[in-house]
């Protein structure tokens, strides 16, 4: 008698949390090859999720670090199984607090889809999974973030978003982990590229091209409004 096959498990379900829409649809479209692995909950949606899923993959761009607040609530969430980080940032301050606040996964956005895949998969059965700290190299094929089109770089795109949403460049700096005058020159080279003079001027510009916040996805997850 032939014997049964074993069923697939059923994919594992994740939810995307950054506050701009480009960020988390280039995000999702990683996933395309692999739906029968890893179902995308929700991106759009603006509303508070009511179902559980396995696990909330937090993209850092232009959000909170694993050192504030924010992503503590999120690792005590009801409705997440695990939260993921998904990040450039792999200093070890930040790396050991996301242990001590129980985010399961702490990956680079250096990684090919197919090993992100993989990773979530293991974060799914139990284990911590930390990616090894990249050297400096650009993101994963398919992800994309506001401005790219306009050839500015991942890391640009995040400090312009910042700028846009009003943070000085000492705050800029402590949210990324950069130093000062490592955000001055990506500052310097953004306004090269964008043709701008002053930050008033970039701060239109980013306006302008997509780079204010979405929505507050967050917010919803730590139950505001």
């Amino acid at each position: 008698m032939t014997p049964s096959p074993v069923p697939s498990p059923p994919p594992i379900l994740v939810a995307l949390v950054d506050d701009y829409d480009v960020v988390l649809k280039g995000l999702a479209h990683m996933f395309d090859d692999y739906r029968d692995r890893i179902l995308i909950a929700e991106i759009d949606a603006n509303a508070t999720l009511t179902d559980r899923v396995d696990i909330v993959l937090y993209d850092s761009f232009a959000q909170p670090e694993s050192d504030h607040p924010e992503l503590h609530e999120l690792a005590r969430s009801s409705r997440a199984g695990r939260v993921v980080m998904y990040t450039w940032n792999f200093h070890p301050d930040l790396v050991q607090q996301a242990r001590d606040q129980g985010v399961g996964g702490y990956l680079s956005k250096t990684l090919p889809a197919r090993e992100l895949v993989e990773a979530l998969e293991r974060v799914h059965r139990g284990e911590v999974v930390i990616s090894e700290p990249p050297r400096r190299a650009g993101s994963a094929l398919g992800l994309d973030w506001p401005g790219r089109r306009e050839g500015i770089t991942d890391r640009e795109a995040e400090i312009l978003a910042l700028i846009t949403q009003g943070k000085s460049n000492a705050e800029v700096a402590s949210l990324t982990y950069l130093s000062p005058n490592t955000v001055k020159s990506y500052i310097r080279s953004v306004y090269r590229k964008i043709g701008v003079e002053s930050r008033t001027q970039a701060v239109l510009w980013g306006v302008d091209h997509g780079f204010t916040p979405d929505h507050h996805r967050i917010d919803h997850w730590l139950g505001g409004p």
